[in-house]
């Protein structure tokens, strides 16, 4: 974690676009903003998209905007996300998610350095910072021809991959106090500490949904604890992942194993998931977040 400060502190201030890779739950989103402080464009936006949550009939509008009577709810003029971030960042997240056309469209404003809003003819000039985040293997998907090549060299020119909290459990405790000094002063319960077991318990587990988990789990502790000093039983963790299969008992996991299965057949590949599922994209989209998939 030291090497990787000591990389994003070098580059942040070039203006180089990024891609940051790296489980649910490790942070990307944090380290775009820590990188976005750091730069020479902290005093201008971060402007964030999540690429998942974006249908594909919005996806110019809300990127590129759009102008009055380019469609039927179009009462006005309206910027999209690259204006916003004009002289500033724009960050990108789960943009493994976007779709192979939708993709080229982005290549072009990426290449010109400019956008046309809907409806429009114009081009209009952007100065953007772009940093990218995915939790999935983007050179793999390329050589399955799901990510444009020429798109991931445009957004891969400096490349950093979080690792997950299992393989940095040095981080595990000083995380912790961190959460707890955050919701002890939440909740009215100032000056907590942890127990010596209670560490030693956090620093054992999984941590499968990363800096993420281990916060909620922080907070679920403070909330129920009734002293000072938080004790293991404080901490209610998570059953641990199976690798074996296991009787299905509820109808959220038989839908956390149907959509786990579906996305490992068609390799991540959200469209086709979602028509062997019987579901929208979107729908699917809101599930994967729910069961962190």
């Amino acid at each position: 974690m030291q090497q990787l400060r000591s990389l994003i502190e070098k580059v942040a201030v070039t203006g180089a676009n990024m891609l940051i890779t790296g489980e649910n739950g490790t942070g990307k989103e944090m380290l775009a903003r820590e990188i976005h402080m750091l730069s020479n464009r902290k005093n201008q936006d971060l402007v964030t998209v999540d690429m998942g949550a974006i249908t594909e009939t919005l996806f110019e509008s809300e990127l590129f905007g759009h102008v009055k009577g380019a469609f039927t709810d179009a009462r006005a003029d309206r910027p999209g996300k690259f204006e916003a971030a004009d002289n500033g960042t724009l960050f990108l997240d789960e943009i493994g998610n976007l779709s192979y056309h939708l993709q080229a469209k982005l290549l072009t404003a990426l290449q010109r350095r400019s956008i046309v809003r809907v409806g429009s003819n114009t081009p209009v000039p952007v100065n953007i910072r772009l940093i990218c985040a995915t939790n999935r293997d983007l050179q793999d998907m390329v050589t399955k021809e799901l990510f444009r090549e020429d798109l991931l060299y445009r957004i891969n020119i400096i490349y950093v991959e979080i690792p997950p909290l299992r393989e940095r459990p040095e981080d595990i405790v000083p995380l912790t106090e961190i959460f707890l000094s955050k919701y002890g002063k939440l909740y009215d319960k100032p000056s907590l500490k942890l127990s010596k077991q209670a560490k030693e318990k956090l620093k054992v587990q999984p941590w499968y949904g990363n800096i993420r988990e281990l916060q909620h789990t922080v907070e679920k502790a403070v909330i129920i604890c009734d002293n000072s000093t938080l004790k293991e039983s404080d901490f209610v963790l998570p059953r641990k992942k199976k690798t074996h299969p296991k009787e299905v008992t509820t109808l959220e996991e038989m839908e956390y194993n149907m959509i786990k299965q579906a996305m490992d057949k068609h390799n991540g590949n959200l469209s086709l998931v979602a028509n062997q599922l019987g579901i929208s994209r979107q729908t699917l989209y809101n599930k994967i977040k729910r069961y962190e998939l």
